[in-house]
């Protein structure tokens, strides 16, 4: 036993060393061209893409280019004015007046030129603001856009960076009748898309709130206060606070009624209802609310204790959801702008109401009609005449005139994947033919 026990481990020593010569070989010609593995990373890492940046490609990019020139088609139609503004700026302009969060989205960049400090725009608002102060005039002016946004950061968890971000403003209307036409002109473009998906809008009005706090005299950490006991819905501590504010009662109120314009008024104090101001928001709110329902048939709530605007937004806001999503595909309410002219009228507000939309958000919700494409006969094309080559060119130029897809190939492997005709030359003549 021991003799046969001894035979056997030379034959498991050279099964072992063959085994380990075989990745010492490996690992030789590895280390013996380094560049290969470090070429392999770098091809990788250039491939990467950041989080929240996508490629749009192919169908989903010719759906978002239709959309948005459905969309600013529209626009223009209803008499908005198209602009097209920059994509950087030095930040004393873009970020003039912005607030905190904006700020914190806006990527900056050193102007080669000059030194100064420059952002990539996060939002397109701000710059519609210097363009009306600049030619927007004293009366009523409107604009709309389209263009490519930068943040720093996704909105929400799977939220974009660089969202395609359209819009509408309308600037010198201090009546409620322009944020109607807003509105209107919102669900009419929405209606036209043909989309697969409801839009639930959710109101909101922080002139209710920042009245009531100049009621009470709040200081700023105090409306800070209230306003993160909102946004996390902390009825309890709410109501502890409150206790000790002037009005308390009434700021508890918004939070514990502010879904029932009605019941909200009844329960308000009675300076608070006797305020002009705030019994002008409520019978904002109830207004609009009555015209999104008759009008357009469309699901409304409403939370007048949604302040996420609130240094920024001055009356009605709203929010537009698709289905049961968490981020709000529309985006708009009431802001101040700035008065053109003279210098002394520069920095005086002036009223102003729009709403902007993320459009690559519409493409999981909307069909565009399948496109028809077109491969010419490759055998027939390679044996045309010149009299016959003449001919197809003119019913090429014919057909992608009528919207098709038309490839002519270069050899006979270039096919598009997805063909659906056939041009073919029968009975001396070109003929569309259906695959």
């Amino acid at each position: 036993m021991s003799v046969s026990s001894d035979s056997a481990k030379p034959a498991q020593l050279n099964t072992t060393n063959e085994a380990a010569a075989q990745p010492a070989e490996n690992t030789a010609t590895s280390n013996s061209m380094p560049y290969l593995n470090n070429f392999a990373s770098d091809v990788a890492n250039s491939w990467l893409l950041p989080d929240g940046v996508v490629d749009v490609l192919f169908e989903d990019a010719r759906k978002q280019e239709v959309l948005r020139y459905q969309l600013t088609q529209q626009l223009i139609g209803h008499g908005y004015q198209l602009v097209n503004p920059p994509m950087i700026e030095f930040t004393e302009s873009l970020l003039s007046g912005a607030s905190e969060d904006l700020k914190r989205q806006t990527f900056k960049i050193i102007d080669q030129l000059t030194g100064r400090l420059m952002g990539l725009r996060a939002d397109i608002t701000p710059q519609i603001l210097r363009i009306d102060a600049h030619h927007g005039g004293t009366g009523i002016a409107r604009y709309c856009y389209a263009g490519d946004v930068i943040h720093t950061l996704p909105s929400g968890l799977f939220g974009s960076r660089t969202p395609l971000q359209l819009g509408a403003e309308i600037f010198g209307c201090a009546e409620i009748a322009a944020d109607i036409e807003l509105i209107d002109v919102l669900f009419g473009m929405i209606n036209k898309l043909n989309m697969s998906a409801a839009l639930h809008i959710d109101l909101g009005h922080v002139a209710i709130f920042k009245r009531l706090a100049e009621l009470a005299r709040l200081s700023d950490n105090d409306t800070e206060q209230l306003m993160h006991l909102y946004a996390n819905k902390n009825l309890p501590e709410l109501k502890r606070v409150c206790q000790s504010l002037p009005l308390g009662d009434d700021f508890y109120a918004l939070a514990r009624f502010g879904h029932d314009i009605t019941n909200l008024l009844a329960k308000l104090s009675e300076t608070a209802q006797q305020d002009t101001q705030v019994a002008t928001a409520i019978t904002e709110l109830q207004r609009l609310k009555t015209h999104l329902q008759e009008q357009w048939q469309c699901p409304v709530s409403i939370d007048v204790t949604e302040l996420s605007g609130y240094h920024y937004h001055t009356g009605i806001v709203f929010n537009g959801y698709i289905n049961s999503e968490t981020q709000p595909l529309v985006r708009g309410g009431r802001f101040d702008g700035m008065q053109s002219g003279n210098q002394l009228a520069i920095n005086q507000p002036r009223e102003a109401t729009g709403f902007s939309m993320d459009v690559s958000r519409l493409l999981a919700h909307t069909q565009l009609e399948a496109p028809i494409i077109v491969l010419v006969d490759y055998e027939v094309l390679s044996s045309a005449s010149q009299e016959q080559r003449q001919i197809l060119l003119q019913q090429v130029e014919s057909l992608r005139e009528q919207g098709y897809r038309v490839t002519m190939p270069l050899n006979a492997e270039d096919r598009p994947y997805d063909v659906t005709h056939r041009l073919s030359f029968i009975d001396n003549h070109w003929q569309l033919q259906s695959i």
